[in-house]
């Protein structure tokens, strides 16, 4: 007996790559509730990541993440959008939860474009340094393994319109979901 993924689709990537963007996309399409782990989170402890992350440092936030992921997974919520904070999957206990939700898309963009699309938000503590760029290369060679081993589809962003990017992930989940 084979146990039936909910159908979520559950997107994952560095910051900047277009999670959010292509998350709400997604909703508007399929009318599918859409969770934001960061929002979640923020809502949840009445703080925002930044504050989060002060309070508590990036271990605070990372087990946050994986309480939050244990959830979702318990719940058995079928058909939602999940959109992830980029370092979600450096713990290794979320990256089975992951694929457990439904659909893993990992949507990923060159160094050059994450430090383009994050260098003027000051919404992301983990690029408060003095050479963001370096920081970025950093955090890319650790978690690009991660982000393979968690996902079912990899899809570069850099050129692509957010319609474009949630127009071809449905088409690849209605594969996935059919087999």
């Amino acid at each position: 007996m084979t146990t039936q993924l909910p159908k979520n689709i559950v997107l994952i990537g560095f910051m900047g790559s277009g999670k959010s963007t292509v998350a709400r996309r997604l909703e508007h399409i399929l009318h599918y509730p859409l969770i934001d782990t960061d929002g979640h989170i923020e809502a949840e402890a009445g703080m925002t990541i930044a504050e989060i992350f002060a309070a508590e440092g990036e271990a605070g936030l990372r087990q946050r993440e994986s309480a939050l992921l244990r959830e979702i997974a318990s719940s058995g919520m079928p058909r939602h959008i999940i959109s992830t904070g980029g370092g979600i999957v450096v713990r290794p206990e979320n990256r089975p939860l992951l694929r457990a939700l439904g659909y893993v898309v990992w949507l990923r963009a060159t160094e050059e474009v994450i430090h383009e699309r994050t260098r003027h938000n000051r919404d992301r503590p983990l690029l408060y340094a003095e050479d963001p760029r370096r920081v970025i290369h950093e955090l890319l060679t650790v978690r690009t393994p991660f982000y393979a081993e968690s996902a079912h589809l990899t899809v570069d962003t850099e050129g692509l319109s957010s319609e474009e990017v949630a127009v071809g992930i449905l088409e690849s989940a209605r594969y996935f979901f059919a087999s």
